[in-house]
């Protein structure tokens, strides 16, 4: 139990990598708080991950929704020791069709969503502290067709160097997990493809990887609870990324 007695806030906890980490999460002893915009995908999470959570509804980018969160774990457990930083999303778009739109929507879930997240929290945090951001391997790729969510991506990169400089003489960690391909139930929509494209793609991805597979949700959970842990507790201002093609 490396993380028995922790109080824990995953945002977008309530589906794909977010639930995966919430339910490693408490299974090495944490209580965790989870968030998500869909009320009806939360009551789901909720019921599959049991006593040890408590759902709340709320959208990373808006800052008033974010204080919530914090206000509610405050009055609940009085404190927070983990927070990852998960809530996000994009897919392809080539540059001639990026529309100021698109460019809002990305940046508003990938950035300022994860600066809110971080910031509401960090009231509740003190010495020994752990914040993990979830980054991708797209922000060091240069992938076409991924501008906007790379470069949001990339951002949280800075963001975790800088933060880690800022909060070290506070004892608070803050490091980042870059996944690969992590097929979920929202890998095929966000990436604008269908369900045959999405196993062919996962198929030959898993071909040209060292370990012959591709990522799974609970390998990011894993990551998550090593850096959250007394074992990774001299690791600050890195991330750890995921094998890729």
């Amino acid at each position: 139990m490396q993380l028995d007695g922790k109080i824990a806030l995953v945002t977008g906890g309530n589906s794909g990598i977010g639930l995966g980490t919430a339910r490693r999460l408490i299974e090495e002893g944490a209580f965790v708080h989870i968030t998500g915009r869909r009320q009806e995908a939360l009551d789901r999470a909720q019921a599959a991950l049991g006593p040890s959570a408590r759902a709340i509804q709320a959208d990373v980018t808006r800052k008033a929704d974010m204080q919530r969160v914090a206000d509610a774990i405050r009055d609940g457990k009085g404190r927070l020791d983990i927070v990852f930083a998960n809530a996000g999303g994009g897919g392809f778009i080539l540059l001639e069709d990026i529309t100021e739109a698109d460019f809002d929507r990305s940046f508003d879930v990938d950035v300022k969503g994860v600066l809110f997240t971080v910031q509401t929290a960090l009231p509740l945090m003190g010495q020994g502290g752990s914040i993990v951001l979830n980054t991708s391997i797209t922000a060091f790729m240069g992938l076409p067709a991924f501008s906007l969510y790379a470069a949001g991506k990339a951002a949280l990169v800075s963001f975790t160097k800088t933060w880690a400089n800022e909060l070290r003489k506070r004892g608070i960690r803050v490091n980042a997990v870059a996944p690969g391909v992590v097929p979920t139930e929202g890998y095929g929509k966000d990436m604008g493809r269908d369900e045959d494209q999405v196993r062919r793609y996962v198929e030959r991805v898993s071909r040209e990887i060292l370990v012959g597979r591709v990522g799974t949700v609970e390998d990011i959970g894993n990551a998550v609870v090593y850096l959250s842990s007394d074992a990774g507790r001299f690791v600050n201002g890195i991330e750890i990324t995921s094998m890729a093609a």
